[in-house]
């Protein structure tokens, strides 16, 4: 199934990767387009974080093409892809947990030498007021989903066009899911393009513009969140009936 790539951001053509002899990619095509948000379901080992590693210069493609804003990135170190404006939020916690909130947010902006971080920063902390008011507490204290929007904001602080986030609700509560997924849109709404992996699918196609399911490494599915949603057989092997 190849993605229709016209006026993609970023986009993948029958990209195989793995690990070793692994292979676990076998052959993915996507597009994401400027001003979307774009989700990823599948089962546990359809290959869905290994795409976005992929992308972000962690896996290497054995064959197919990644192309972000019209210049080819496969095979780019993940350095060069953030340098390009794709920002990463993998899974499970990333940050500093002995360093400040303010700490890690100032890591955050390593790559600029620019004179308009600290007032990004501040930006950034009126954005996220629960962040504000634990600007000086260490990261580790915070709670699964502050720790959560904080390295979102981390992120940010590079200016990324694309923003790739790797299962934002893994081990949340329920009411800091609602707060996680409300800070996307916001994110999004503000400009920066989401692709992002998600096992609460239905919570995910939801908040989407598009979506793709993977099975096995291969696409099975595409379409708008709402045609996903609708889709019988989707709903039946991946939504839960």
């Amino acid at each position: 199934m190849a993605a229709d790539g016209d006026g993609a951001l970023l986009e993948l053509s029958e990209v195989v990767a793995g690990y070793e002899e692994v292979e676990v990619l076998r052959g993915v095509s996507l597009a994401v387009r400027a001003g979307e948000i774009v989700c990823i379901i599948g089962a546990n080992g359809a290959g869905k974080s290994t795409l976005l590693r992929t992308v972000f210069g962690m896996v290497q493609p054995r064959e197919g093409a990644i192309r972000f804003a019209g210049e080819d990135i496969a095979r780019r170190s993940s350095l060069e892809v953030l340098r390009r404006g794709i920002g990463y939020v993998p899974q499970g916690r990333c940050n500093f947990p002995a360093m400040s909130v303010e700490e890690n947010l100032e890591m955050g902006a390593y790559l600029r030498r620019d004179a308009r971080v600290r007032g990004d920063i501040e930006t950034l902390l009126a954005r996220f007021p629960m962040l504000a008011t634990k600007r000086r507490d260490p990261a580790g204290t915070l709670s699964g989903g502050q720790q959560q929007i904080l390295e979102m904001a981390i992120a940010l602080l590079l200016h990324p066009r694309l923003l790739m986030v790797d299962e934002p609700s893994l081990g949340l509560d329920p009411r800091m899911v609602e707060i996680v997924f409300d800070t996307l849109l916001a994110i999004n709404r503000e400009g920066t393009t989401i692709l992002m992996v998600e096992q609460n699918a239905k919570k995910a196609l939801s908040v989407s513009h598009r979506g793709f399911v993977l099975e096995l490494g291969r696409n099975r599915f595409e379409g708008s969140g709402r045609e996903l949603l609708d889709n019988p057989d989707v709903r039946q092997h991946y939504l839960g009936g």
